[in-house]
């Protein structure tokens, strides 16, 4: 058969976890610190005081009750509120490397390759450690695979371009089989001082291997029937950190270096746009809604998937449908429905039809329809 087929996945969880309540607990506790600090100021109507957040106010908001992370301690510290993750040497694998490596062993387990069956790597995520030597250029080397790795980001929807990378890649011969890796560390792009924000994401990195359909051996095998990416400027979803902030040393901590966005205005804007791109897809290869199995919807908002999938079918999803891994894992990038697709697949039968799609910043898009063979 000729094609590219996913024919294994991988997951690296981190061991600590972080529930709603323990996350409100610490940010309470700043909260009322810092209210006591400008009581004057707030008392004088110069400063609003900071109000409170709660485990149900998150739960409602966004449908996530826990999240893991690299680093708990630091990230509930009132005084600190960041992950505590040490720099390493040079001569040391960097910590997307090492959580790289983890999955994307586990994916080349599934597809039943090695490191010599590989011709590339693309390490696909919101945001690198450094900008040069490459993280995929390390993990390849930590794997032992020749050929060539680059690291790409298109923030939430990486994944989903890396697989339309590998794929082209593998189509257009360069390749013949391709580990695309997101080892999404979420936890410290984020503001855990914001009440809007401060529950999002989590850390995690996920794997998948990619090859050509008619070399795959692996048992579970998934034709990528079809790839559609679409991108569209949207300032509603940033992070202006980059090395030019030493450049302009007035705006060094200003909260526009982490994660900010316009809930309201994404979830307005994505929604509908996601939801077309799928419709259009399907319509443009002839397939009705009724005949999907399985939406892997990025894992960033529950309301968001629930909509999604409700225009797409036509009708609420069940949980079969549209699994949720949100609830344990909260918003994890790029790796949000690959870690969706990684535990709920197996049930798929030969023939069985579903879409893997992610979307973020940019605006950007990415969606996969996928066949079990």
């Amino acid at each position: 058969m000729r094609g590219v087929v996913i024919s294994g996945t991988g997951l690296y969880t981190p061991p600590e976890t972080i529930s709603n309540a323990e996350l409100v607990d610490a940010f309470n506790a700043w909260a009322q610190a810092h209210n006591e600090t400008h009581a004057e100021a707030i008392a004088a109507g110069d400063m609003a005081p900071m109000e409170p957040s709660s485990a149900a106010f998150i739960e409602k908001a966004s449908g996530i009750r826990s999240r893991h992370v690299i680093d708990k301690r630091g990230i509930l510290d009132p005084e600190r509120m960041v992950p505590d993750i040490p720099e390493r040497p040079d001569a040391s694998p960097s910590l997307q490397c090492e959580i790289g490596v983890a999955a994307a062993r586990e994916a080349m387990q599934q597809a039943g390759r090695e490191a010599a069956d590989i011709d590339a790597v693309i390490v696909a995520c919101s945001n690198l450690q450094r900008p040069y030597p490459a993280i995929a250029i390390e993990i390849q080397s930590a794997l032992g695979i020749q050929g060539y790795a680059f690291d790409m980001n298109v923030a939430c929807s990486s994944a989903t371009f890396g697989i339309q990378q590998a794929r082209d890649a593998i189509l257009a011969g360069s390749a013949r089989r391709v580990l695309i890796i997101n080892p999404e560390i979420c936890s410290g792009h984020l503001n855990f001082r914001d009440r809007d924000s401060h529950f999002i994401f989590g850390d995690v990195c996920t794997a998948v291997l990619v090859e050509s359909a008619q070399d795959a051996i692996a048992d579970e095998r998934f034709l990528v029937v079809d790839s559609q990416l679409q991108t569209r400027f949207s300032n509603n979803i940033r992070n202006n950190f980059g090395f030019l902030n030493r450049a302009a040393p007035a705006g060094m901590g200003q909260p526009d270096k982490l994660f900010v966005q316009e809930g309201r205005k994404v979830f307005k804007e994505v929604c509908p746009a996601v939801a077309e791109q799928i419709g259009e897809q399907l319509r443009r290869l002839e397939l009705a809604p009724g005949e999907l199995r399985r939406l892997w919807l990025h894992q960033a908002n529950l309301g968001m998937n629930q909509l999604i999938a409700r225009r797409v079918l036509g009708r609420e999803a069940s949980a079969e449908e549209a699994p949720t891994i949100l609830d344990e894992y909260a918003n994890t990038s790029s790796a949000g429905s690959i870690i969706a697709f990684h535990r709920y697949r197996s049930d798929l039968c030969s023939g069985d039809i579903g879409v893997l799609c992610s979307f973020g910043a940019g605006y950007s898009i990415g969606s996969v329809v996928l066949r079990r063979l």
